[in-house]
């Protein structure tokens, strides 16, 4: 019987997104494109979210008063599309002291800058920035739902996608369950149980000496959790039913609050993409049109940078990511993201 396996067919989400996604053969140890071969994050939509976490790192360097080495850590790392980008948007008095690591499960791309650090897991005692962009949500999860009696139980499914209730949600699951995604009594109401997410997220904060870690995710919060769950799929770009049978990406939103609080650091915010953007320089703005008669090709340049930037930061879409920023040993981190409103703090 596959582990995780129960009597009658199926295990738990959990389980099954582990395997489809990260097991021999699965979604993210495949060969080729990647994940930017399914669907489009920031750091593909733009290289303006690369300089713009270039920008932070450079603000997280200032902060630490310009330690000799400052490592950058790029969870997730894909293909290493971020990284890369960072490192080529990064000033001459800042580069070479910048120590790269990419992590990811999948092989090194070929190519790759001899400077990035290739690793399956985050290194010990990092002084810098940890930056982990859609990661969170591709850490597998347990899918809980309300049973015709009112009952909260596990979601198990079959290697087809075919689900059916298993035992009552117990223990820990149980407890993170009435703390931070309460259900109903209504038959069908659905949650993601977060809590491996929390420790994920804790264990990857607890590699830092001194600086900043920040998660970037698809979120929700406490005030407005999604009735049905978030679940879903991705496969060559389009959004598809989940299966877990390691042919498409298996996601779902993040209770980013709840990361926040595992850690419980002193300083931690919960921001919009759209403000953390705009406080890096990313606004959106076109620009003037002046510049159309002075320069034409400058104009034309920096209205597609402009469109770049909107769509960074767009209501409704990317600018509704949800970014937990949290300290380590370093100022507020309100003297990072100087543009930000003071009533987004955590």
């Amino acid at each position: 019987m596959t582990a995780g396996a129960v009597e009658g067919g199926g295990r738990g989400w959990r389980a099954a997104a582990q395997d489809a996604l990260y097991g021999p053969g699965g979604f993210y140890r495949g060969p080729g494109a990647g994940p930017a071969g399914h669907f489009r994050t920031s750091v593909h939509a733009s290289p303006l979210f690369a300089r713009a976490v270039a920008r932070l790192l450079c603000r997280v360097d200032e902060a630490l008063g310009r330690p000799t080495v400052l490592d950058f850590v790029d969870m997730a790392a894909g293909r290493g599309e971020l990284v890369t980008g960072v490192l080529a948007a990064l000033p001459a008095d800042v580069a070479p002291r910048v120590r790269a690591y990419a992590v990811e499960l999948a092989g090194r791309p070929a190519g790759l800058d001899h400077r990035i650090e290739w690793r399956a897991e985050p290194p010990e005692g990092i002084t810098g920035l940890l930056f982990a962009n859609e990661w969170l949500d591709n850490v597998p999860v347990e899918v809980a739902e309300v049973d015709p009696s009112g009952v909260p139980r596990l979601v198990l499914v079959r290697e087809d996608g075919t689900e059916r209730l298993g035992e009552p949600v117990a223990g820990a699951e149980a407890e993170w369950l009435a703390r931070w995604w309460p259900l109903g009594a209504g038959e069908g109401l659905r949650a993601e149980i977060g809590l491996p997410r929390d420790r994920a997220w804790a264990s990857a904060v607890g590699t830092l000496a001194r600086g900043l870690a920040v998660a970037v995710d698809y979120a929700h919060t406490a005030a407005a959790r999604p009735p049905f769950g978030t679940l879903t799929a991705f496969r060559e770009g389009r959004e598809t039913t989940p299966v877990p049978d390691g042919s498409c990406d298996l996601t779902a939103h993040v209770a980013l609050d709840a990361c926040a609080a595992a850690p419980a650091l002193p300083g931690t915010r919960l921001l919009t993409q759209r403000d953390a953007l705009r406080a890096l320089g990313i606004s959106g703005a076109r620009p003037p049109l002046t510049l159309a008669s002075t320069d034409p090709a400058g104009y034309v340049r920096a209205l597609a940078g402009a469109g770049e930037a909107a769509e960074l930061t767009a209501p409704g879409g990317l600018g509704d990511f949800g970014w937990l920023v949290q300290p380590v040993g370093t100022a507020d981190v309100r003297d990072l993201f100087v543009d930000v409103a003071d009533d987004e703090e955590q």
